[in-house]
């Protein structure tokens, strides 16, 4: 069961980081894109890429799976990633539409490669 939640769950972390980033990216280039609620999607969709590495690790440990080489590593790379974006939207204020939306979809396809890797 809590490897099928892990599996539904990273289409939900690659849809929702996919999502996020193209009304980033949308609302660089055209003002009424900028709400308030793009911010809560944003910030949403990036939590989903903890629950999926929380799910992951709680699954290795409790179920004693193996999992292929660089799986986990994408997982983690995904937490980073959220955390430098996160670090650069001071300096990218002028940008920063562009920040979260170019951060978004390089999230979504670190989900996508997790995936396509934790296949094998």
């Amino acid at each position: 069961m809590l490897l099928d939640l892990h599996e539904s769950w990273a289409w939900f972390v690659i849809v929702a980081n996919g999502l996020a980033g193209v009304w980033a990216l949308g609302a660089h280039r055209f003002a009424g894109l900028r709400t308030r609620a793009l911010w809560w999607f944003t910030l949403v969709a990036e939590l989903t890429i903890f629950v999926q590495v929380t799910l992951g690790v709680i699954l290795v440990n409790k179920e004693k799976l193996e999992f292929p080489q660089f799986h986990a590593f994408y997982g983690f790379v995904g937490i980073m990633a959220v955390a430098i974006i996160y670090s650069y939207r001071n300096q990218m204020r002028h940008r920063l539409y562009l920040l979260y939306g170019l951060g978004g979809l390089f999230l979504m396809g670190l989900g996508i490669r997790a995936m396509l890797v934790g296949q094998t």
